[in-house]
């Protein structure tokens, strides 16, 4: 009842209730006491279906491929309009469509974006000539692979996984295209000592 008593019930200190007759109130002429409450129920489930299909949704991780910065079950949300009215810039942590099979979906960070030259020099990221800072991947999770130099088509980006060692990435299954990518990952609210944003 959003924490107000009806008028007809509000007394006053020392007043001594009136004697009376009990008054009958018809079903149809009740109170609407549950209506304010059932209203902001349903507002707010509105709410928060808008922000799941349209803004943010939950995601589970599954795989080691972006440890440390993600871990295998851990739960967080993804921003699903960002790149419908922004762009994506290089080290965003994205969720995309795997290329071979539409029904399942991958994690990965975006390394080059489109027009970009890069090549992997045993282990060692350049692009467009100049070697890329990677403090998201730890000493232990590099790799020495090797990759030739390509250009990224106009709609294409490369995506790797930040444990370098055993992700499967745009080393493997090649560019990314833009349609595929649908959401970033903002943040982690699941296990407890994991939450916080993605970076």
């Amino acid at each position: 009842m959003n924490g107000e008593t009806p008028e007809e019930q509000v007394q006053h200190p020392g007043a001594e209730p009136e004697a009376g007759p009990p008054i009958l109130v018809p079903p149809g002429d009740r109170p609407a006491g549950l209506h304010p409450w059932l209203r902001d129920l349903v507002i707010s489930i509105l709410i928060a279906a808008f922000i799941i299909v349209f803004l943010y949704q939950p995601v589970r991780v599954e795989g080691t491929s972006m440890l440390p910065v993600l871990e295998d079950q851990d739960r967080l949300f993804i921003n699903k309009i960002a790149y419908r009215v922004g762009e994506i810039h290089p080290g965003d942590v994205v969720v995309f469509e795997y290329p071979r099979d539409h029904t399942k979906s991958y994690i990965k960070r975006v390394i080059a974006l489109p027009g970009d030259r890069i090549r992997i020099d045993h282990g060692t990221v350049i692009v467009n000539g100049v070697r890329l800072k990677e403090p998201y991947v730890p000493a232990r999770y590099e790799d020495d692979r090797s990759e030739p130099e390509m250009v990224l088509a106009p709609h294409q980006y490369f995506l790797m996984g930040d444990h370098r060692s055993i992700s499967s990435d745009s080393r493997e299954f090649g560019p990314v295209d833009r349609d595929l990518i649908y959401g970033k990952a903002v943040f982690v609210y699941w296990p407890m000592e994991q939450v916080g944003v993605v970076h």
